[in-house]
């Protein structure tokens, strides 16, 4: 057993950030001897039953102990880190206990870091940012990789209405909000554009997905009153936190994906809608602006405002031909530009330019 990489999840909450890995180990396993170390996932799982020669699970500390000394062939082991306290430990394995290894962060953030992120950043060997913009943060960047999603995993189902009609809620088709249920996210923007407009649009049902924590109580119970007021509490349903291998479906059943962020590094779920035949209505924040074309994969709206999304929206369900030609749309587009495997492919460059660079 001797992993070129490995890659750290230190972190035992699901994430984002625990979502691309998950995603991208199955592909990246597939090439390359990949050690795995921190919280399990759905896609470590996927990656060893696949890849059995190539992925293994490691605790912290045989990592650092397969870490004291190079490669067989020489070379320097990669270790691809993701979260600050990752990036401390790493440098102090290389700069402190001079080990041989190489380190690569992924950064997403489209913000300045303060300072101690930033002079983590800059300790490291090659960085990976996510959009144009989270690079114009980092001086150090080495190349840009968009997130992709998985073609395999999130698929349309042959028609959207008859896939609507196996949840079991009222209407023809579904309008998806997909991710935490939190003020950033914009759950409340969805909520008020989807009072304005489905008194209008009564073949339309409104799902929201995710977790509400504790924190979050008020926040949520202010929007059932809201929806109870508004007469709509059989047609806004929250379903909840949905387990892993529900939400691909949850994807197809809806025809509509909505993606309304007050702020976003990124956001993969647009691109997982669009892969499994959404048209998709987003804001104008994290890197939708770049995923979504408008008027052929959806539509955008400026962040924040919910009668502009809710115009957008209405644009889309006035007519349902338009829903499917973009669903289309957007799954060729996810294929050809946005796919797991072109993230992947990106990865594994900046592990060759930084192995290069010894």
């Amino acid at each position: 057993m001797n992993p070129h990489v490995i890659i750290t999840n230190m972190k035992k909450r699901y994430t984002g950030v625990s979502g691309t890995i998950n995603a991208l180990m199955p592909i990246q396993a597939s090439d390359l001897e990949i050690g795995f170390v921190g919280e399990d996932l759905p896609g470590a799982q996927l990656a060893k039953a696949q890849h059995p020669q190539n992925f293994h699970y490691l605790s912290v500390w045989q990592a650092i102990a397969l870490s004291r000394q190079k490669l067989p062939d020489g070379r320097h082991r990669i270790w691809h880190v993701r979260r600050d306290p990752e990036m401390m430990l790493v440098i102090f394995l290389r700069d402190v206990l001079r080990f041989p290894i190489k380190l690569v962060f992924t950064s997403a953030a489209k913000h300045r870091h303060s300072w101690f992120p930033r002079w983590l950043i800059s300790k490291m060997d090659g960085v990976i940012a996510t959009t144009p913009e989270a690079a114009s943060f980092v001086p150090n960047t080495t190349k840009v990789v968009f997130h992709g999603a998985s073609l395999e995993r999130f698929t349309p189902p042959e028609n959207k209405s008859i896939a609507w009609q196996r949840t079991g809620l009222p209407g023809k088709l579904g309008i998806g909000l997909f991710g935490r249920i939190r003020p950033t996210k914009g759950t409340d923007i969805f909520v008020d554009a989807m009072i304005k407009v489905l008194p209008d649009y009564p073949d339309f049902t409104a799902i929201i997905t995710g977790q509400a924590l504790a924190a979050e109580d008020n926040y949520k119970q202010t929007m059932d009153e809201k929806i109870r007021a508004a007469g709509l509490a059989e047609r806004i349903v929250f379903l909840g936190n949905l387990a892993a291998d529900q939400i691909p479906i949850w994807y197809q059943n809806v025809a509509i994906m909505v993606a309304c962020p007050r702020y976003e590094p990124f956001g993969i779920t647009p691109l997982e809608a669009m892969a499994s035949g959404c048209a998709v209505v987003a804001s104008r924040t994290g890197a939708f602006e770049y995923i979504v074309q408008p008027g052929q994969t959806g539509e955008l709206a400026p962040t924040g405002d919910v009668d502009a999304l809710a115009v957008a929206v209405k644009k889309l369900m006035s007519d349902t031909r338009t829903i499917e030609h973009m669903g289309r749309a957007g799954r060729a587009r996810v294929t050809a530009e946005f796919s797991i495997e072109k993230e992947a492919q990106g990865i594994a460059d900046v592990y060759r330019t930084v192995l290069q660079a010894e």
